[in-house]
Formats: C-alpha cells, structure tokens, sequence
C-alpha cells in the first residue's frame, strides 16, 4: 500500500494570483503477488468433482467448506491447513490409528 502523500492545501497557494505547480515523489514497491494471495490455499477436493466442475462451471466443495470454482493453479498456494487436517485424520482411521491413547 502507498504511503498518503503531502498535498499543499488550497489556502497554502502563493499571493500573486499565478498557479504553481509542485513535483510529488514517492516510492513504487512492486508487488510480486496479487494482493489477497496470502488468504489463499490449495484446498482438498475429489478429482472428479474437479472434472465436473470444469465441465459444468459449477462450484465444489473442499473437505474444510470452501465453496469456489476452482480456475487456479493449486501447485502455487500451500495447502490448506484444514482440509490437511481432515485428509490426516481419515488416514490415521483407515490405520486403525483413531487418535486415542
């Protein structure tokens, strides 16, 4: 985000009745990530609710709720430390592992 800039005020103009003109700098960061991208997550999802989804347009549910259609390449976000979660606690059941000492 850009710092405000000083404008000079409108009774700040020069006694003369001319017009004058002042050089405003300020400092361009270049953002490498579009902005809400650290919001954003790979999320868990069937592969054939994702090819439906593709075909139809319609959105998918993850395993943590997120309702969206997905268009993004998922290899570029991290995953979703919910639906990861979920998808380690199924595999410790299907484990015989339930969590519990």
């Amino acid at each position: 985000m850009s710092e405000p800039l000083d404008l000079p005020q409108p009774d700040a103009v020069p006694d003369g009745g001319g017009t004058s003109t002042s050089v405003l700098e300020r400092t361009e960061t270049e953002e490498l990530i579009e902005p809400g991208d650290a919001e954003r997550f790979a999320h868990y999802v069937r592969k054939e609710k994702i090819m439906q989804s593709a075909l139809s347009g319609k959105p998918v549910i993850a395993l943590c709720g997120k309702v969206w259609v997905p268009g993004r390449d998922p290899n570029k976000f991290p995953v979703c430390p919910t639906c990861k979660a979920i998808v380690d606690n199924m595999k410790r059941r299907e484990n015989g592992d339930d969590g519990e000492k």
